[in-house]
């Protein structure tokens, strides 16, 4: 079915329940957004936007803007949202490759063309593989490939979060996410919509709007610099947390220090989830049951996981099920590549290559290494940051370490720590070589202010080994 009709089939039979709680003490019904998806989807179909169209939108967070998520979904076109970061010459591009029927830059004015139409209240059928949605990858190298999402893989994976996270309509989501990603747009809206469920919405996290917030939520969903900015500030206690019923951290590693002093603080674990564009959650530790820190918990139910270790522990994770995207947006070659040949993708047998490192316990608890592309190959020995960050982080005066490799004369890469805190070089080399093998200990630290970082947060080491490339070349 249409993903539209999944989601809609959730909502609360009284349509007057809330669904977006206003930081003005103000919401917006059930029964409105989906009044204005319906005004919304009329207005799309007269700009002539039809099955299979491109909708890009580029536009500040607002419940105009989900209600413009739903309407595309209901007219059967491709919901495209871009980063509202990224430039006119960043955003050339991407028109150029996903040729949209429509641009949106502002939601709350094409909401408010619509408010005199008569809502569109048919649905467009749809099929489990008909793309529902393209999201450019966030990436850190290289161009933005555009993943094609289908409305079966969005539903499979929503109904499997919503089960495994245990949503209730009892629940209340704190929202403070961008909707241009997957972690804001289809985790945490779909797991609210399948419960009928309200969410504290807010435009983006600032202390103290997330701190109230909390005091009305049962749930929140972050990336890690949330929680880090949460205990950074004395107002959350463990008692502003304590009616929560669990906080979900995902997009970029969450730091083992942190997870053991949010506990320490706020009395429980935060459950930390693995996910990518092209596959919105693959992993999470268990709503029940222990979560462990660094770790990313068991694959979601329809996963199916693998690592091609070649004979050794750790290596690269491969995955398929429902929730795989179809490949990337007019890039045949690149898709064929980043599946495997034991069942082309097309088929669904193939496994998606998804270029993290990592490895799987006894148990089926898996572990992210880190990137592929971020191994580092030292005179033959491999490398990798992970875990060698781990080992700094522990270090005093150290706050956050991110590890690269970088060009050497002897040993083709050397090891080099980019560095949040304070000390010495000298001393940091030094306390890492009591506990690692000279060859996986940095010869060069950093000392930075801030790590660059992506839209999620992620670090962006390709800005770090450029930026350091000649810091072992004789001058």
């Amino acid at each position: 079915m249409n993903l539209y009709d999944l989601l809609a089939s959730r909502f609360p039979t009284d349509r007057t329940a809330p669904c977006f709680l206003l930081p003005d003490g103000g919401a917006i019904s059930y029964g409105t957004l989906e009044l204005c998806a319906g005004r919304l989807a009329r207005l799309l179909a007269r700009r002539g936007v039809g099955v299979g169209d491109r909708v890009v939108v580029q536009t500040a967070k607002s419940p105009e803007a989900v209600m413009l998520y739903l309407a595309t979904l209901k007219i059967g076109a491709v919901f495209t949202p871009l980063n509202t970061a990224y430039t006119e010459a960043e955003v050339a591009y991407f028109l150029e490759d996903a040729e949209p029927a429509l641009v949106v830059r502002d939601a709350v004015a094409l909401a408010a063309e619509a408010a005199g139409l008569e809502p569109l209240t048919e649905v467009t059928p749809r099929d489990d593989g008909d793309l529902a949605s393209l999201i450019y990858t966030s990436g850190t190298t290289g161009r933005s490939k555009g993943a094609m999402l289908t409305h079966g893989a969005l539903a499979a994976n929503a109904q499997a979060l919503h089960q495994a996270w245990g949503f209730t309509p009892d629940d209340v989501l704190l929202h403070a996410l961008p909707i241009f990603h997957v972690h804001g747009l289809f985790v945490a809206l779909h797991c609210a919509f399948l419960s009928g469920a309200p969410m504290v919405w807010l435009d983006k996290y600032e202390d103290g709007p997330v701190l109230a917030g909390l005091a009305r939520s049962t749930v929140m969903m972050g990336v890690p610099t949330f929680y880090t900015r949460l205990l950074a500030n004395p107002g959350f206690t463990r008692q502003s947390a304590a009616h929560m019923r669990v906080f979900i951290c995902g997009s970029a590693p969450l730091l083992e220090s942190t997870f053991r002093e949010f506990e320490a603080r706020a009395g429980q674990r935060i459950l930390e989830r693995y996910g990518m564009s092209e596959a919105v959650i693959i992993t999470s530790n268990p709503l029940d049951g222990e979560r462990v820190a660094g770790s990313v918990g068991f694959p979601l139910p329809g996963v199916e996981l693998r690592i091609d270790t070649g004979g050794g522990e750790t290596g690269v994770l491969q995955i398929r099920g429902p929730s795989v995207f179809q490949g990337y947006w007019r890039m045949p070659e690149k898709t064929a590549e980043e599946f495997t040949a034991d069942g082309f993708f097309i088929t669904a047998d193939g496994f998606f290559i998804t270029g993290d490192v990592g490895r799987q316990d006894t148990d089926g608890r898996v572990w992210i290494s880190g990137r592929a592309k971020d191994l580092i190959i030292c005179g033959g020995y491999n490398v990798y940051p992970k875990e060698i960050e781990l080992v700094l982080d522990e270090l005093a005066g150290v706050t956050e370490s991110a590890v690269i490799g970088l060009p050497h004369p002897d040993f083709g890469e050397a090891v080099a720590a980019v560095i949040i805190g304070t000390g010495s070089e000298a001393a940091i080399v030094a306390a890492a070589r009591e506990r690692l093998a000279a060859f996986k200990a940095p010869k060069r630290v950093f000392f930075v202010d801030e790590l660059p970082r992506n839209a999620m947060g992620k670090v962006q080491k390709n800005l770090l080994r450029e930026t350091y490339a000649g810091a072992f070349t004789p001058p």
